[in-house]
């Protein structure tokens, strides 16, 4: 008889770079750690699971200054600078090492209709819950995170 997996779940609503890097880092971890993991991608979070999605992530800073125009563009420089002098993986990097540690990205089918996508533009590999679906995996989850 084998036992069953401790289970990790979580959700990622943003598509940008602080709203990403959570969800695919404690997904990677809970994975090496011997959990089954997804990662549901709502809302704009949905973004990420698109092609190119990752690279496209930008860094939006909080109140009045991600406001000014060009600030986007300056602070998303910064920021992957800071990653890459942290030697930390880019977005693209974690979301593939995610794939292969066995992580299932989830795209809420919700999110895919409210936003016409057609599965065909999502990357390979990732899958369509409804809400119901991710549910009844999340109630037995050990872990449920909202990153």
């Amino acid at each position: 008889m084998s036992e069953k997996l401790e289970r990790a779940a979580f959700i990622c609503s943003r598509d940008t770079i602080d709203g990403a890097y959570p969800a695919l880092v404690l997904g990677i971890n809970a994975a090496r750690d011997g959990m089954e993991t997804k990662v549901f991608y709502t809302f704009m979070g949905i973004n990420l699971l698109k092609q190119g999605g990752m690279e496209r992530a930008k860094f939006i800073p909080a109140g009045l200054m991600g406001s000014i125009p060009g600030m986007s563009s300056m602070a998303t420089h910064m920021m992957k600078r800071m990653i890459d002098r942290a030697n930390i993986p880019s977005l693209a990097e974690l979301q593939e090492m995610a794939q292969l540690e066995g992580i299932e990205l989830i795209a809420c089918r919700m999110t895919v209709d409210m936003m016409d996508l057609e599965a065909e533009e999502l990357i390979e590999g990732a899958v369509i819950w409804n809400a119901a679906d991710f549910l009844r995996y999340a109630k037995e989850a050990k872990i449920c995170l909202f990153t």
